[in-house]
C-alpha cells in the first residue's frame, strides 16, 4: 500500500473536515455518524480513522478548519493595500457567511459550553478574529485619518468589537434559516 506524503495527508484531512461540516450542518453533531462522514466523502471508514481517532477529534478539526477559513479572510483584508472600511469590513464579512458552516458554528459554540477542548478552539478562534478585526480597523483609521497607529489602535477597539457582534448575530441567524437544497450541495 502506497505511503500518504504530508502534503497528500492534509488534503485528505481537508476533505474529511469538508465532509464532515457538511454533515454536521445538515444533520447535527449528535445525529451525525462516521457512517454519514465516509458517505459524503467517498472514502472508506478506515480511511477516516487513519485521520482521526474519534468523531470528537474530527468534530475538534472541523471546528478549527472552519473557524481558520474565516481568520485567514479576515487577515487577507487586515494586510489589504487598502483595509475595507467597518461598514464594507462587516458586509463583506457577512456575505461570506456559508449556511452549513454556519449552523455547524453555532452546533460548535453550544458544544464549547460543555466541553472544554471545543470551548478552548471556539475561545482560541474567536479572540484572533476579533484581533484580525481590530488590526484590520486599525490599519483603516490609519490610512483614512493619516493618523497615530497607536491612537489608531486605541479607537479601533470599540468599533471592532461592534462588528464582531454584528457578524456573530448575522452568522446566527442565518444559521437558523432553514437550509435549502442549493445550501447543502
Amino acid at each position: 500500500m502506497p505511503r500518504l506524503t504530508d502534503a497528500r495527508k492534509e488534503l485528505r484531512r481537508a476533505q474529511i473536515t469538508e465532509a464532515a461540516v457538511r454533515c454536521f450542518g445538515r444533520s447535527g453533531l449528535e445525529r451525525t455518524s462516521i457512517a454519514d462522514i465516509t458517505a459524503e466523502s467517498g472514502l472508506s471508514t478506515g480511511s477516516i480513522y487513519a485521520h482521526y481517532r474519534s468523531k470528537a477529534e474530527l468534530v475538534q478539526a472541523s471546528a478549527r478548519a472552519t473557524l481558520a477559513k474565516r481568520a485567514e479572510v479576515l487577515g487577507e483584508y487586515a494586510r489589504a493595500e487598502n483595509p475595507p472600511d467597518p461598514d464594507e469590513l462587516l458586509a463583506r464579512m457577512t456575505s461570506a457567511i456559508d449556511p452549513v458552516e454556519a449552523r455547524f458554528g453555532v452546533q460548535i459554540w453550544a458544544e464549547a459550553t460543555t466541553d472544554p477542548a471545543i470551548g478552548r478552539i471556539v475561545e482560541d478562534m474567536i479572540d484572533r478574529m476579533r484581533l484580525l478585526v481590530h488590526d484590520c480597523t486599525t490599519a483603516w483609521l490609519v490610512k483614512a485619518e493619516g493618523g497615530d497607529p497607536v491612537a489608531a489602535r486605541e479607537r479601533a477597539a470599540p468599533i471592532a468589537r461592534r462588528v464582531i457582534a454584528l457578524y456573530l448575530a448575522e452568522l446566527l441567524q442565518t444559521a437558523l434559516r432553514p437550509l435549502t437544497e442549493e445550501t447543502t450541495s
